[in-house]
């Protein structure tokens, strides 16, 4: 009988192939790096979409405030008069 073995030079360089393109895919999509401490932006960061959000009020409980100032109750000027 006649027995088949595989090639290794055949899988080695199925292997290398493999990386390859898996290292230049990595090298394409544009993800964030840090390097050296700095987190840089991907190569496509000026077509990239703005999320933009307007700036809200200065003071964050304008609604509660309100609300209290309209609960509270005015005093009358001549009650203690």
């Amino acid at each position: 009988m006649y027995r088949r073995t595989r090639s290794t030079t055949g899988i080695g360089a199925r292997a290398a192939l493999l990386a390859g393109l898996a290292c230049g895919g990595i090298g394409l999509t544009g993800c964030q790096v840090d390097i050296g401490g700095q987190t840089l932006p991907s190569a496509y960061y000026l077509q990239d979409d703005i999320q933009y959000f307007p700036a809200g009020p200065e003071f964050k409980l304008s609604k509660e405030a309100a609300a209290l100032k309209a609960a509270t109750p005015v005093p009358a000027d001549d009650c203690c008069n």
